[in-house]
């Protein structure tokens, strides 16, 4: 069985859905050329350094990119006003006009969440010192 990708995920799509995710698909490589795209969880995902930074999915009535975390919802609040929708999910409808330099910043981001998260792991872990 073939392995899923990210072109058989927009082609399973309809339409208006495909138009909108090459377009986000588009925003998305731009912002981070060096990230990796795959399908996982059964959506497209990309990642930079084989650590995932973000998942966009397609939907009958929206689109959506995950993971909103704190940090972003913090940077970009009054630009993500009314679009989180549980925990973590930003959510856009296809017949708004497509925010190109906002999925720009929400990727942009994540990339530097996932790097900074990666650095503070790699950094020596301090011992407890005995008095």
């Amino acid at each position: 069985m073939p392995e899923p990708t990210v072109d058989a995920y927009l082609e399973a799509q309809p339409a208006a859905a495909r138009a909108v995710l090459a377009r986000v698909r588009g925003a998305i490589v731009k912002a981070l050329p060096e990230a990796t795209e795959s399908i996982s969880y059964r959506i497209p995902t990309y990642k930079i350094g084989g650590r995932m930074v973000l998942y966009v999915a397609a939907f009958r009535e929206h689109w959506s990119i995950y993971p909103a975390t704190d940090r972003l919802l913090a940077e970009l609040g009054d630009e993500l006003e009314g679009r989180l929708h549980g925990r973590g999910t930003l959510r856009f409808t296809y017949d708004e006009p497509f925010p190109a330099k906002l999925v720009a910043r929400i990727a942009k981001l994540r990339a530097l969440e996932v790097a900074e998260r990666e650095a503070a792991r790699k950094l020596p872990k301090k011992r407890a010192s005995r008095r």
